[in-house]
């Protein structure tokens, strides 16, 4: 093993043990660096394939960095994407537990389920439209495993692109039932806005997500396949939450969506 491959397993490590003990980590940029995007994904896939070991059921991807704004934060031109597994599904309005996601923030997303399987490399839109069953209104609940979301573009990556949980709206629709790049959002916590946006906000709209992500999991051998879930990326600006909170988003023909955080203790 080289000294690279040494930092990287030291990178993996760190961030599983954050995740089982629920106490965030130093940021793992200080072993592999904040501009190398292969090594981050090497730690995400060394993960990846321990929690498959583990018996965790991969049920789809997430979609990250969708926003502009946010890539020139992170000083990147692209958006990255993590692991979905059936243990992070939770039923709408359905309470999440306190401490279950370190550090949690909500955001708003079109959310695609597979209908087809996307296994070939050179992708087209109407490959992505033609493939997805349906869609619904959901709301990601992130969380870093680095203190303090003291993060760059690998760290994030390496963190499995910061996924926590997800809820899923229960109003399916067809792609051609709704604008997915001008439909609105918007999302409050505990009745007031916190959050508003639209689906122009994900790379232009979430197709365009949707189809970067799929021609990308072909490249690596890891294709969208039937019954995947596609989280396409925030509509709007990420909120922190709080014990107690109750978080609802609203999408312009998706309908609504609820995430409830159980008060403390």
């Amino acid at each position: 093993m080289t000294s690279s491959d040494d930092k990287i397993e030291q990178a993996a490590a760190s961030i599983r043990q954050a995740y089982e003990t629920g106490e965030a980590c130093a940021p793992v940029r200080e072993l592999i660096g904040e501009t190398d995007l292969d090594a981050a994904y090497a730690v995400q896939e060394i993960n990846t394939k321990h929690w498959l070991d583990a018996g965790r059921r991969p049920v789809g991807r997430k979609i990250g960095l969708t926003s502009k704004v946010v890539q020139t934060q992170l000083g990147v031109d692209q958006p990255d994407y993590g692991m979905l597994y059936a243990d992070m599904d939770v039923g709408d309005g359905e309470e999440v537990a306190h401490g279950r996601v370190i550090q949690p923030r909500v955001e708003a997303e079109v959310v695609f389920v597979m209908g087809d399987d996307l296994d070939e490399e050179q992708l087209t839109t109407a490959d992505v439209m033609n493939a997805i069953d349906y869609a619904v209104a959901g709301i990601e609940i992130v969380g870093s495993r680095v203190a303090d979301w003291n993060i760059r573009i690998t760290d994030t990556i390496a963190d499995n692109a910061s996924s926590g949980l997800f809820v899923l709206g229960q109003e399916p629709k067809l792609i051609s039932e709704f604008d997915m790049r001008l439909c609105g959002m918007v999302m409050e916590r505990k009745g007031e806005p916190v959050s508003v946006g639209a689906g122009a906000a994900c790379l232009g709209s979430p197709i365009n997500a949707a189809l970067w992500l799929a021609r990308g999991m072909a490249k690596v051998g890891r294709p969208l396949m039937r019954g995947d879930i596609v989280l396409s990326g925030a509509l709007g600006p990420m909120v922190p939450v709080s014990p107690g909170d109750v978080v609802e988003a609203r999408i312009n023909g998706l309908g609504s969506v609820r995430a409830v955080f159980a008060p403390e203790g």
